[in-house]
């Protein structure tokens, strides 16, 4: 049984068609993170993993962005595996949103102590800290969405037998996110340790 694709998808060069299923990734996951933020969990299982997190923001900005970059590359390298890497990354995702869920949580409730002096939230600290979440969020789900699309991409030309061809593009890629993820675990080492 042969798909009938859409005319959009037909008539697009094979750039434009892993841009857009970058794109659709990049929606895909973000709808799992919400999802998973949604999950129910209880005051102690949401205090527990808010300390789990905030135990992590301890170390100094070099060795934090190390840290970082290391867990965020890692996770994404996996999403490359073809097939497997895609399911992989939605289980991140809705896990991501997990932990977003219970920090909000936490943090909504008032019982909390954060492990760095929060700033005076000014107008221009909010869009400050809006603007450093938003960048951090942008790079890595674009990083996840393209190991993502990249591992469908894998396995399609595994089939096709033109895999040689596609590892070449996989590589590229695999540079290119760990050039944007490097950036993106920067941003947020520096933003913790400001307290954002």
């Amino acid at each position: 049984m042969k798909l009938d694709y859409p005319d959009f998808w037909k008539t697009a060069s094979s750039k434009r068609k892993r841009i857009y299923l970058i794109v659709f990734f990049f929606v895909v996951a973000f709808i799992v993170t919400i999802a998973g933020a949604f999950v129910p969990l209880s005051a102690q299982q949401s205090q527990q993993l808010y300390n789990q997190i905030a135990n992590q923001t301890t170390q100094g900005p070099v060795q934090l962005a190390a840290s970082i970059f290391v867990n965020n590359f890692g996770l994404c390298l996996a999403m490359f595996i073809p097939l497997l890497g895609l399911a992989f990354g939605l289980f991140v995702m809705f896990d991501t949103g997990i932990a977003l869920g219970a920090e909000l949580r936490v943090e909504s409730s008032g019982n909390f102590q954060a492990s760095t002096p929060t700033p005076a939230l000014t107008p221009s600290t909010a869009i400050l800290a809006l603007t450093l979440i938003i960048t951090v969020f942008t790079l890595e789900y674009v990083s996840y969405s393209t190991g993502m699309s990249e591992s469908i991409w894998l396995f399609r030309r595994i089939r096709q037998q033109k895999w040689r061809h596609e590892l070449k593009n996989t590589l590229v890629l695999i540079g290119i996110v760990a050039s944007i993820l490097a950036v993106s675990a920067v941003i947020e080492a520096l933003s913790v340790k400001a307290g954002y």
